[in-house]
């Protein structure tokens, strides 16, 4: 099942990179982020700008910038990361991609789609990114290929 956008992949594991392996200054070179996971500097510094716009990252230029949390870890729930990379609708999308899919016009799966979604949004809400950072650190758990 492809539950994320390449946007939302990638944005993911490097947001979990930043929380796993914090920098010894405040802030985390993008090029380090990209060349560790393998992912392209430009696609991940264009989805870093996203994530910048919408409040959950600040960023510094200059020889000892990068990319920092604009928040505690513990602060960033999960819910927030996924829809602000895979947009406000994503738990509105029909399953099987079908256009005004609900509950007047369902689908097939619709309804057993909405209860999976009811818990997944639940979980997320509840699962914050120092938790997921914690479980890298301590936990037989990757991020690279």
């Amino acid at each position: 099942m492809k539950a994320l956008s390449q946007v939302g992949k990638y944005g993911l594991r490097a947001l979990l990179y930043l929380v796993a392996y914090p920098p010894d200054s405040q802030y985390l070179s993008i090029r380090q982020i990209s060349d560790d996971l393998g992912l392209s500097f430009h696609f991940v510094t264009k989805i870093f700008r996203e994530l910048t716009e919408k409040g959950l990252l600040i960023s510094y230029r200059g020889p000892s910038g990068g990319i920092a949390l604009a928040k505690p870890a513990e602060e960033i729930m999960l819910l927030e990361v996924i829809k602000a990379l895979e947009g406000d609708d994503y738990f509105d999308k029909c399953l099987i991609g079908l256009p005004h899919c609900g509950s007047a016009k369902p689908c097939p799966v619709h309804e057993f789609w909405k209860e999976v979604k009811t818990k997944l949004q639940h979980n997320f809400s509840e699962t914050s990114l120092a938790l997921l950072g914690e479980k890298i650190r301590t936990q037989e758990v990757r991020l690279d290929d």
